[in-house]
């Protein structure tokens, strides 16, 4: 009996002796929600953006735990989901090249599981949706960067068996650059472009304080979806016992935010929630992974974690709190790089290892669809920057950065030649080494063909 055959079956004798006899043979397993935010960053009032009207995630973090510094494992979606739906990092199971794998057959390493597939043979229904308002549910993102058979058994928990506990995935695509966007800005109340706060690095001009009020907008939006959802969950009694979990899949879908290793890029919103059992009100201050995600999600339904997973516990006597996170570029659409990070709470090093590539080298999707993109080539043309709008228009990268995240959020002075600043990235450095050895990074090997989509590859 295969996998689907295996849940199918479990599911008809669930409905065939009803969800009283479902629980007394089986323990009361809690439900698993995952609503999953394409491209934000932790841009909410419950983060401290004033901007925005999000109250409904906002109830959510009070009445859960709130991560201050949770940041993904790429900054780009198809290398995050490949490693959140494993616990992996995604350059230690051939999936860190964005949209990769699509028709060559890539699976996974041996003892690397599929996190849904874990939760069906422990009886569970699984699902993956996207949420479009009005109560619809759609088929949802994947995005893997590897093959994968019956991946979820349905799109709506609503499906599955009397009494049978489901693992769900909601996807909101508000925040993601495109259609969203433009509904965003008919919004009866819209957020005014020159109440924005700009970063340093992009010039204060019309069109970028659009793109960012037009980003802030969708946010609302995602806010009023991710409301929706919650009520249907308790309008099915199934509040109580679902552990929710809120966050982005990566960061801004913004110049040197989505695709870059900036905080821009990987700093999302974490938030978890399990009455009862995840406190309540509580600001957890220390650094956490996406992959911590999925390692909690099963411990916290009871479920064992498989051989192979390096997210690691977020929660209880077996939480394991993180000196720094790893995150890691690698190709995205057809623009090849190679860049790596580790972040501390006050430091970030990045590793460039294609110094050669300039920031700006040629990406079909960026130049038609980022306007502020436009607007730093005009006014570098015109020589109109300042050395910090300049730095992201340079011909080269530098081979390192580092910066210091207290004094300089927003990542704009490199001190890594620094000589007062050398202990901590000669730290880092080694840092970084270790981990590519134990993780296993495959980030050096070349990227075969076939692995490429026809429409990532070089024009």
């Amino acid at each position: 009996m295969n996998r689907r055959e295996f849940n199918l079956s479990l599911a008809g004798w669930a409905a065939g002796l009803g969800a009283a006899a479902w629980v007394h043979a089986e323990p009361v397993r809690p439900n698993v929600l995952w609503l999953i935010a394409e491209d934000m960053c932790p841009d909410l009032g419950c983060y401290g953006n004033r901007l925005v009207r999000t109250p409904n995630i906002d109830r959510l973090a009070s009445e859960g735990t709130r991560f201050a510094h949770a940041f993904s494992t790429a900054p780009v979606c198809s290398p995050s989901r490949s490693a959140l739906s494993t616990g992996m990092y995604q350059t230690s199971i051939g999936a860190h090249h964005h949209r990769s794998h699509r028709s060559d057959g890539h699976t996974l390493p041996k003892g690397v599981r599929f996190l849904s597939h874990i939760f069906q043979e422990s009886g569970y229904f699984t699902s993956n949706a996207t949420y479009t308002g009005a109560g619809k549910l759609v088929p949802g993102k994947t995005d893997y960067n590897f093959t994968m058979d019956h991946a979820f058994d349905g799109v709506d928990w609503r499906e599955r068996a009397s009494g049978q506990p489901f693992f769900a995935q909601v996807n909101f695509h508000e925040a993601h650059r495109g259609p969203a966007w433009t509904e965003a800005r008919k919004r009866a109340r819209r957020i005014d472009p020159a109440r924005v706060t700009l970063p340093p690095y992009y010039p204060d001009d019309p069109v970028a304080r659009e793109d960012v009020a037009t980003y802030l907008d969708a946010i609302n939006g995602l806010d009023e979806k991710v409301g929706e959802v919650l009520q249907r969950l308790k309008d099915d009694g199934l509040a109580d016992n679902t552990i929710i979990a809120f966050f982005g899949d990566n960061g801004q879908c913004l110049v040197r935010g989505k695709q870059w290793l900036y905080d821009a890029g990987i700093h999302v919103p974490l938030i978890m929630h399990w009455p009862g059992h995840i406190e309540a009100g509580r600001v957890q201050p220390g650094l956490a992974s996406l992959i911590d995600v999925t390692a909690s999600s099963l411990a916290l339904a009871g479920l064992p974690r498989p051989e192979r997973m390096d997210g690691r516990m977020l929660f209880g006597p077996e939480a394991c709190r993180r000196d720094c996170i790893v995150a890691a570029r690698d190709r995205c659409d057809e623009t090849r790089d190679h860049i790596r990070c580790v972040r501390t709470l006050r430091f970030k090093y990045i590793r460039n290892f294609m110094p050669e590539r300039p920031y700006t080298q040629p990406n079909n999707y960026i130049e038609t669809n980022y306007p502020v993109l436009g607007l730093l080539k005009q006014c570098a043309a015109r020589g109109t920057l300042n050395a910090a709008q300049q730095a992201f228009m340079q011909a080269q990268k530098p081979a390192e950065e580092l910066y210091d995240l207290e004094k300089d959020p927003c990542e704009v002075n490199n001190l890594a030649g620094e000589p007062a600043y050398q202990s901590e990235i000669s730290g880092l450095r080694a840092a970084l080494d270790r981990w590519v050895a134990d993780s296993g990074d495959q980030g050096d090997l070349p990227e075969a063909p076939s692995a490429i989509p026809d429409d990532d590859k070089p024009k």
